[in-house]
């Protein structure tokens, strides 16, 4: 039987086969877990010896940093209204600016105050650039910052739209651009094409608030994009958004799942395990766990644990193949982005007051062995690449690496 690490990397080559260098190109990196493979030198001390460069940020942004070779990318939303959108490109050596892009909002720009209109974490394919705002605007860049395509979905589709402010992050799966534009009035997912941007296809989705982000995993012999909701997990093929298997026993609108080779982690009722079947087999729980149950933050898998954090700031880690709670910490919360982590032994997390905090997990229960306090509201997921760890504010943007 093949080992946790070694069927992460084996999906993570079937999601990604460009990224040789293993970028975080996406939202919770290239699995959509929250782990990526290597980065053994990440640093455990957070601190301000530990801060390669800060770099300032002209508006709001909730989006989770994403990295492509030696460039750094972010999204923000600025003026009165948040209606002037931007994408910013820094160089990840020094975190010097290298360009910015800005565009106007063609859709609803209200949001809850906690939110913003850039919520989603942009996405790449290691040649392009695709970012995705509250306002359903989507727009498709080069590295460089050339304009490829742009859509405005609320010009097509002018109900898609919730009073509280969109956040789901799209993905890139082959050749698809798969987004879930989700909300109480006219809620539907889609697939767009990478270079023009038209609809693959589309799918009506249940009228309900929800802002979780798909998740692709393996079933069977192929990959499956699982769209989460209130009513529970729909699984469809990337390429036409056929339906290929269905959980429907209800599952959380703000975290979202998490997977690991074929098998989903859905904050459902608790903490649940699925291992969807092929077209028409029922699926199953393999387990599911009412204690484990994520608040904001969506679950974390490294190895062969999952890690949970709950509304009271208590990180819980599981055995993932039983859901056996192995240990249990509490933290300094509260928490609306997600735990990330590498295979240097430690986990990172920022909470909204800008706490950073780093977990050892190599003993039998977890230890906090650093903490940064940066002064700024953090309400994203930081990222980890290149063996640096990058988190960002409504200000700001930092790098972290270890001392030479």
């Amino acid at each position: 039987m093949p080992s946790p690490h070694l069927t992460l990397i084996a999906l993570t080559a079937l999601l990604a086969p460009s990224l040789a260098r293993a970028d975080w190109n996406q939202f919770r990196g290239p699995n959509g877990n929250g782990y990526i493979a290597g980065n053994a030198k990440l640093p455990t001390e957070l601190s301000d010896n530990s801060i390669a460069w800060k770099a300032p940020l002209p508006g709001r942004g909730l989006g989770s940093p994403i990295v492509v070779g030696d460039r750094v990318f972010v999204t923000a939303a600025s003026g009165p209204d948040q209606n002037q959108l931007q994408v910013l490109c820094f160089s990840n050596a020094d975190g010097k600016e290298r360009w910015r892009r800005s565009f106007w909002a063609t859709g609803r720009t209200m949001c809850h105050k906690k939110t913003c209109v850039a919520a989603p974490t942009p996405a790449s394919d290691g040649k392009r650039l695709y970012a995705l705002w509250s306002s359903n605007d989507l727009i498709c860049l080069d590295l460089d910052g050339n304009l490829i395509w742009t859509r405005g979905l609320t010009l097509d589709y002018p109900n898609a739209s919730n009073s509280l402010g969109m956040a789901s992050s799209p993905i890139i799966v082959g050749d698809t651009l798969v987004a879930q534009i989700e909300n109480d009035s006219e809620s539907f997912a889609a697939g767009f094409n990478l270079e023009t941007g038209r609809n693959k296809w589309k799918i009506d989705r249940p009228k309900a608030a929800n802002w979780t982000s798909p998740v692709a995993l393996k079933s069977g012999n192929q990959l499956v994009v699982a769209l989460q909701s209130s009513k529970g997990v729909l699984g469809v093929a990337p390429a036409t958004g056929s339906g290929i298997w269905n959980y429907a026993k209800g599952a959380a609108t703000i975290p979202s799942g998490a997977a690991a080779g074929d098998t989903l982690y859905v904050p459902s009722n608790g903490l649940t395990a699925l291992r969807p079947g092929t077209k028409g087999e029922e699926t199953k729980p393999l387990w599911n766990e009412r204690s484990q149950n994520p608040n904001t933050s969506s679950p974390l898998i490294t190895g062969e644990k999952v890690y949970t954090i709950n509304g009271a700031g208590v990180l819980t880690a599981a055995n993932r193949a039983t859901g056996e709670r192995l240990w249990r910490i509490r933290l300094k919360g509260p928490f609306s982005g997600s735990a990330v982590a590498s295979d240097n032994g430690h986990l990172y997390l920022f909470n909204e007051q800008g706490v950073g905090q780093c977990v050892d997990l190599s003993g039998a229960k977890g230890k906090v062995v650093s903490e940064i306090e940066l002064g700024e509201t953090i309400l994203g997921t930081a990222s980890i690449s290149n063996n640096a760890l990058y988190i960002r504010s409504d200000q700001s943007l930092w790098k972290f690496r270890a001392q030479q």
